[in-house]
C-alpha cells in the first residue's frame, strides 16, 4: 500500500487520480516546516509546494521513498538529507511556465505605471493623476532577460508583441541561440545590466547565482530602469537593490523575495523593500491552468515511481561518473544467474553503482549492464565466463 501525505492546499483532481491508484492519502495542507516531521508518519510518498522540508523531516521518515515538489524549484527541500536517506527528489518542470511568463509581464506594467501606488491612493480616497500618470510605457524600450530556460524564452515571446527590443544573457545562451529566441545575445550579464531599460530575471538558484545581483550590476543598470524577478529571491541582493532605488530611482518589480515565509499564510517583515516596489507573494505559479498542469505531473511521476520504481524529473541522482567501469552480461533468462554474478563481484569488493537487467521478447535471454567502480579482475572474469548460463561477458 502507498501512503501519500499531501503537506500543501493541491487540486481535487490529483487526490482523486492518487485514490484511483490504490493510494492512501493525507491531505493535511495546513503543514508547515515546523510541523511536518511529526506529521510524516508512514507515508512512503510526500508532495509539497511552498512548505519546506528540512533534514529532520525526511529522518522522521523511515518508509519516505519519493519527495515530489509540485512545482519547478527544490531549494525548499533538503536534497543533502534526501540523498543521504536514498529518497527520490523529483520536481514539475515547465508547468508553471506561461503562469509565470505572464506574471512577469504584468510586473514590467506595474513598475512602469506606478498600479500599487495609484491603487493604495484611489483606496485612500485621492485622486493623484497629476503625480503618477507619468509612464515610459514598454513600447520600443530593451528588455533584458537573465536566463533563457522556459521562462524567460516564454517572456521573450510575450515582449515580442508588446514590441519591446530583446537582449538577453545566460550561461550557456550563444548568437545561434539567441537568434532563435528572437534575442540579441550579450557577452556579460554587466553589459546587458547597461543597456537594458527593463531587466527580468528568470535564473535557478544556485550557488554560482546566489547574489549574483549585487551593487556592482544594479549601479551599471540604467537610471530608473526597471528590474523584475519572479525567479528566486536569494538571487538577489536586497540590500543594494534598495540602496539602488533609493540612489538611481530603479523601478522594481518582485515575486519573490530572500528569507521569505514558506506557509501560505504568514507574517512578512520586509515591508519597508516593498513599501518602494511591485510586489506579488511568491504567486508566479499560482493560476488555475498551471495548478492543473502540475497536479496531472504530480500524478504522473508517482504513477511511474509505483509501477517501475523509479519516478520521473529526478532532481537528486547523481552525475554519471566518466571513469565508470561498465561489465556487460549477456545470460539466460534463469533464476540464481544475477544473484552468482553479483556475488563474484561482491568477492572482489566491487561496489555496483548502476545496474540495468532488459529482458528480449522471447523470455529466454536477458542483457545485463552494470557499472561499477573498480574494474573486475581476470579470476572474476574467468568465473563469470565459465558459468553455463552466461552467453558472454564484455569489460
Amino acid at each position: 500500500m502507498m501512503n501519500v501525505l499531501i503537506a500543501d492546499s493541491v487540486e481535487q483532481e490529483l487526490i482523486a487520480g492518487l485514490e484511483a491508484m490504490g493510494a492512501t492519502v493525507d491531505y493535511k495542507p495546513e503543514l508547515n516546516a515546523e510541523t511536518l516531521p511529526k506529521a510524516i508518519g508512514a507515508a512512503s510518498v510526500l508532495i509539497v509546494r511552498s512548505t519546506a522540508v528540512t533534514a529532520e523531516a525526511i529522518k522522521a521518515g523511515p518508509r519516505l521513498s519519493l519527495i515530489v515538489r509540485a512545482g519547478a524549484g527544490v531549494n525548499t527541500i533538503d536534497l543533502k538529507a534526501a540523498s543521504a536517506r536514498g529518497t527520490y527528489v523529483a520536481n514539475c518542470p515547465g508547468m508553471n511556465t506561461a503562469a509565470v511568463a505572464e506574471l512577469a509581464m504584468g510586473l514590467m506594467i506595474s513598475a512602469d505605471r506606478g498600479i500599487p501606488d495609484a491603487t493604495h491612493a484611489l483606496r485612500a480616497g485621492k485622486w493623484d493623476k497629476k503625480r503618477i500618470g507619468n509612464a515610459r510605457g514598454l513600447k520600443g524600450r530593451t528588455l533584458g532577460i537573465v536566463g533563457t530556460g522556459q521562462i524567460g524564452t516564454a517572456v521573450a515571446r510575450r515582449a515580442h508583441a508588446f514590441e519591446m527590443r530583446v537582449i538577453a544573457w545566460s550561461r550557456n545562451l550563444n548568437p545561434k541561440k539567441a537568434e532563435a529566441l528572437g534575442a540579441e545575445c550579450m557577452p556579460t550579464l554587466t553589459e546587458l545590466a547597461r543597456r537594458s531599460d527593463v531587466v527580468s530575471v528568470h535564473l535557478a538558484l544556485a550557488p554560482e547565482t546566489k547574489n549574483i545581483f549585487n551593487k556592482a550590476l544594479f549601479d551599471a543598470m540604467k537610471p530608473g530602469a526597471i528590474f523584475i524577478n519572479t525567479a528566486r529571491g536569494e538571487v538577489v541582493d536586497h540590500a543594494a537593490l534598495s540602496d539602488a532605488i533609493a540612489a538611481k530611482g530603479l523601478k522594481v518589480g518582485l515575486d519573490v523575495f530572500d528569507a521569505e515565509p514558506t506557509a501560505g499564510q504568514a507574517p512578512f517583515e520586509q515591508t519597508a523593500l516593498v513599501a518602494k516596489i511591485s510586489g506579488t507573494p511568491h504567486i508566479g505559479a499560482s493560476t488555475d491552468q498551471a495548478s492543473m498542469a502540475i497536479a496531472m505531473e504530480t500524478l504522473e511521476i508517482i504513477r511511474n515511481f509505483k509501477q517501475t520504481g523509479r519516478p520521473t524529473n529526478i532532481v537528486n541522482i547523481r552525475k554519471a561518473l566518466g571513469c565508470q567501469n561498465t561489465l556487460i552480461i549477456r545470460h539466460y533468462n534463469r533464476v540464481g544467474v544475477l544473484a552468482r554474478v553479483l556475488e563474484i563481484l561482491r568477492e572482489e569488493g566491487i561496489n555496483i553503482e548502476e545496474m540495468q537487467n532488459l529482458i528480449f521478447q522471447t523470455n529466454e535471454a536477458a542483457c545485463c549492464s552494470l557499472a561499477m567502480d573498480t574494474a573486475p579482475s581476470p579470476t572474476a572474469l574467468q568465473k563469470l565466463k565459465a558459468d553455463k548460463d552466461i552467453i558472454e561477458v564484455l569489460v
